[in-house]
């Protein structure tokens, strides 16, 4: 039986390829004026790994952590309920302040991560391997910064996982998303924007962005999905385009919609559905997620219930080129 079998484990659950986990810590204003310290574990697959867990899966994540910063990730993402399998390096993990005092996120100071040794990335890798060979589904987020670890690491990794019978999420763009494609996805994500800025699409026209679809398709992944901030997601899924309207929800903060449309996709791939009903999760999800301050966040109860108002229809305005 393939490792993501439904008899591979007792439990559900997602590995998270988290390259880059980030200390964030935010200044807010209290009710009463004065100064609010918010300090979390983020990062890409922190957000989408908590995400995951609000609904419902059990979540394994694996990343590097060292420093100052890696010891106070560690503790502040296993006290979230993440079974965190970390991979002890040199160099601290990245960390921001940002203050949002003013009703806009002013940065304060932003501090990159050092990238990967040699052997660094190959306990990565096989930490990596050895988690996502057990789990239901392995989603793989990327990294502020593409020098953290090596690409050549996506390509191995998704190819060895989708061998193993594993289904494979990347969220991803830049040198990462063309690596992750050679070694074969089943679920691609990626935001309308990352496509124009990486050169596969020329606009963000539905025409455009379909074309780019069926290349990136083409190139390795099995369904491409195109978050586009308030707009309908696009999904190419068996050689059709469709759109996902999110629930018409007013927005707090924008950010983190696209992290957790992943999420949902991913959960509900894990559950066996079809891919129609995790877009509608997903877009649940993300939708739900931008109504809070916090990234990843949500209540799934109330999730499951936007999910079911969801209609995934034929993209307007496209035909196959």
């Amino acid at each position: 039986m393939a490792a993501g079998d439904s008899g591979a484990t007792e439990e559900r659950s997602a590995f998270v390829f988290a390259p880059d986990p980030v200390l964030t810590i935010t200044i807010e204003p209290r009710p009463d004026g004065g100064p609010e310290l918010h300090v979390h574990a983020g990062g890409q697959g922190c957000w989408i790994g908590r995400m995951a867990m609000t609904l419902g899966l059990a979540v394994r994540l694996c990343g590097p952590f060292g420093g100052e910063t890696g010891g106070i990730l560690t503790d502040l993402i296993a006290g979230e309920g993440i079974d965190v399998r970390g991979v002890p390096v040199a160099g601290p993990n990245g960390s921001y302040i940002h203050d949002r005092r003013g009703g806009t996120r002013e940065v304060i100071v932003e501090i990159d991560p050092i990238g990967l040794s040699r052997h660094e990335a190959d306990d990565m890798y096989g930490t990596a391997l050895g988690e996502g060979m057990s789990s239901s589904v392995a989603v793989l987020a990327g990294s502020r910064s593409e020098n953290v670890v090596p690409v050549e690491v996506y390509t191995r990794l998704v190819g060895d996982l989708r061998e193993l019978g594993v289904p494979v999420i990347a969220d991803l763009s830049g040198a990462t998303l063309s690596a992750a494609l050679r070694g074969g996805l089943t679920v691609l994500k990626v935001s309308h924007t990352e496509l124009v800025e990486d050169g596969f699409a020329a606009s963000a026209d539905v025409g455009s962005l379909g074309t780019a679809m069926e290349r990136l398709h083409a190139e390795g992944a099995e369904t491409v999905v195109v978050s586009r901030a308030g707009d309908p997601a696009l999904a190419l899924v068996g050689g059709e385009l469709w759109e996902v309207p999110p629930p018409p929800l007013r927005p707090a903060d924008h950010r983190g919609a696209g992290d957790s449309m992943t999420a949902g996709i991913a959960v509900a791939v894990a559950s066996g559905a079809c891919m129609r009903d995790a877009l509608k999760l997903g877009a649940a999800a993300g939708a739900l997620n931008v109504t809070r301050r916090g990234l990843g966040s949500g209540q799934r109860e109330v999730i499951t219930k936007l999910a079911d108002t969801v209609v995934v229809r034929p993209a307007a305005g496209w035909s196959r080129r």
